[in-house]
């Protein structure tokens, strides 16, 4: 029927043209105009304005420097904030046989809820919970990790066009999340000179009709601060007076020195909802577990079902938390002995003050001795090395004189300053030391007030 069809209307079944009719084939028409259309076109395949707003400052500034270690040094990185690195920080034996009995079981090999198991969540809010600040199961929501955990409360609390307030010097992915999805960040400053507590001026000067979010980092990547109680409850007074919710990334709670106390947010605040975000990885020193989670305190109901019901939408656009861990949580909050955190933290800690005594007396460096977390922020009087554009350009020398390297501070929105990790073995962070100070020896111009300083 078909080829009697294009037959009668002029076209043989072979596809030859009749008089004044187009050509066909008995796959359909052939019109030249259309096949000209199509040999025109080409591919338009094009990434997503939010892939090209992505953007991670510290691979940003990395990935452009030239880092080429000295041959006769071997190399010694102080840039990554993993534990794990140099193999002398191990998580606790009883964290490891939580894992291999919650994989014996053979429970967890299947998908789980969302936002995580139920019992997952219950050992969560137990660990957890504080007076003033109760949790429930339904108050906890487990992530692939903090970084995850942060993300989602970022996406829940803001749309395009508003903006969030960010710490400065503060961790780079709070801007790279927010700026991808059209949100405008605020860095408000931390005063270095007082142990990088925040400007509290400063930071309630930048707060605006389209403030969503005030993000507070505590204890803080990348300064090692740590905020006492009175602090916090001046911060959360600024947060209460213009009715904006708190982000508080607490993923170093509990790792602070002897000689100080953490205080979570949350149990501070009488009116002013919470999204805590915290995980396994740094205390249990587990990095690559991806295990996060977001604890919810809605202060006077202010959150209400719609941030929940936010939130447990966002956690199925991907199944996150890694199941045979989340099977072993309650084993790891309660089986974990205390010696082994307060192993980690004096280690931490002894390593803070090699590096702060030794680079202290180095002329034209001012450490600032942290009370926490993993890092020592140190800062460059650019003008004694005058050789040097700015911190990018001293610590890329740094790593191809001495092989050492530091983070430049400007991957944290604060220039002229470097950071160091302070989890590696004691002999390296005192070798590292001595090669920072003889970098220096060997670059360091007095400038004319010193030489005038000296002369007198």
């Amino acid at each position: 029927m078909r080829s009697d069809k294009l037959f009668m209307n002029g076209v043989h079944g072979n596809g030859v043209l009749t008089a004044g009719v187009r050509q066909v084939s008995v796959r359909g028409v052939l019109d030249p105009a259309k096949l000209k259309s199509r040999r025109q076109r080409s591919w338009g395949v094009r990434a997503s304005e939010m892939s090209k707003n992505t953007l991670n400052p510290i691979r940003a500034i990395v990935d452009g420097m030239k880092l080429t270690p000295n041959p006769d040094k071997p190399m010694i990185s102080l840039s990554i904030g993993d534990p794990t690195v140099f193999g002398n920080m191990p998580t606790d034996d009883k964290v490891l046989q939580a894992m291999k009995e919650a994989i014996d079981s053979q429970k967890y090999n299947g998908y789980a809820p969302s936002v995580g198991y139920q019992k997952s969540r219950e050992a969560v809010a137990n660990f957890y919970s504080r007076p003033g600040a109760p949790l429930e199961a339904k108050d906890v929501i487990l992530t692939s990790g903090c970084s995850q955990a942060i993300e989602l409360c970022i996406n829940v609390l803001c749309n395009p066009g508003d903006n969030i307030l960010v710490p400065c010097p503060g961790f780079s992915l709070y801007k790279t999340l927010a700026v991808s999805l059209g949100v405008q960040v605020k860095l408000y400053n931390l005063l270095p000179e007082k142990s990088w507590e925040v400007d509290l001026q400063h930071l309630e000067s930048l707060i605006d009709s389209r403030t969503a979010c005030l993000i507070v980092t505590n204890p803080s990547n990348p300064c090692g601060s740590v905020y006492s109680k009175e602090h916090l409850q001046n911060i959360i007074s600024v947060a209460s007076k213009h009715c904006i919710p708190i982000l508080a990334d607490e993923i170093y709670g509990d790792m602070v020195f002897p000689d100080c106390s953490f205080h979570p947010m949350a149990p501070l605040s009488s009116d002013v909802p919470i999204l805590s975000c915290g995980g396994l990885a740094k205390r249990w020193l587990v990095p690559g577990w991806r295990m996060g989670w977001i604890l919810i305190h809605d202060r006077n109901n202010v959150f209400g079902s719609e941030i929940r019901e936010g939130l447990v939408k966002l956690s199925q656009r991907i199944l996150g938390a890694c199941t045979i861990v989340q099977g072993a949580l309650e084993s790891i909050f309660n089986n974990t002995p205390h010696e082994f955190y307060q192993s980690t933290v004096s280690f931490i800690k002894a390593n803070s003050e090699i590096c702060y005594s030794a680079l202290s007396t180095v002329p034209g460096l001012t450490p600032v001795m942290p009370s926490g977390a993993m890092y020592l922020m140190v800062g460059i009087d650019m003008d004694n090395f005058p050789e040097f554009q700015n911190d990018v350009d001293f610590t890329e020398r740094l790593v191809t004189e001495q092989s050492v390297f530091c983070l430049p501070a400007t991957a944290f929105e604060y220039p002229d300053f470097f950071r160091v990790v302070v989890t590696v073995p004691e002999d390296m962070m005192m070798e590292a030391c001595a090669r920072i100070r003889e970098f220096c020896a060997r670059h360091y111009r007095p400038c004319s007030t010193d030489s005038n300083e000296i002369d007198q």
